[in-house]
């Protein structure tokens, strides 16, 4: 690659990324830990973007693309993480992710219960509440289009339970 074209892909990523930093923050916000803080989480999607951006194939849109790219790095982040270190208690600052202390206590428990749900299934409703329709879940995810549906059901169901609790 020429370095005027280096310089050009640089700048559409960076354009790109910008444009679309809030999705890759609050993917990460969902995957925050002690061994992963928010930074590293970020950093780590941001970089994996970057080494798949020369082979972005524009049949997704830009947003479905980051969301199946950040959620795969932290989800695998999670993986490695519980290789290595049993009993991590998944703790989140407030600050992190509840920038108002005007929210609702009702949100600030049905975050508390996502963050308690299995990595897949936290993928899956984070999709939903940003009003991704099942399509997109499903490719995203990799999940069909009735496991999507499935899954959710179930989620909602045992985010029902967990809240009577």
């Amino acid at each position: 690659m020429k370095k005027n074209e280096h310089i050009a892909l640089e700048n559409d990523f960076i354009r790109m990324i910008q444009a679309n930093e809030r999705i890759v923050y609050k993917v990460c916000s969902f995957y925050v830990s002690e061994i992963f803080p928010m930074e590293d989480l970020y950093q780590e999607a941001v970089l994996n973007l970057w080494k798949a951006y020369p082979k972005f194939r524009n049949e997704s849109s830009y947003s479905t693309w980051i969301y199946k790219i950040a959620l795969n790095t932290c989800i695998s982040g999670m993986r490695k993480e519980s290789k290595y270190h049993q009993n991590v208690p998944l703790s989140l600052s407030d600050e992190l992710v509840f920038e108002s202390d005007n929210l609702e206590e009702e949100l600030k428990e049905l975050y508390r219960l996502i963050y308690q749900l299995k990595n897949l299934e936290r993928a899956v409703i984070l999709l939903y509440l940003e009003e991704k329709s099942y399509q997109e879940i499903a490719d995203i995810t990799g999940l069909s289009l009735c496991n999507v549906a499935t899954k959710l059901k179930r989620i909602k169901e045992k985010l029902k339970v967990m809240s009577n609790q």
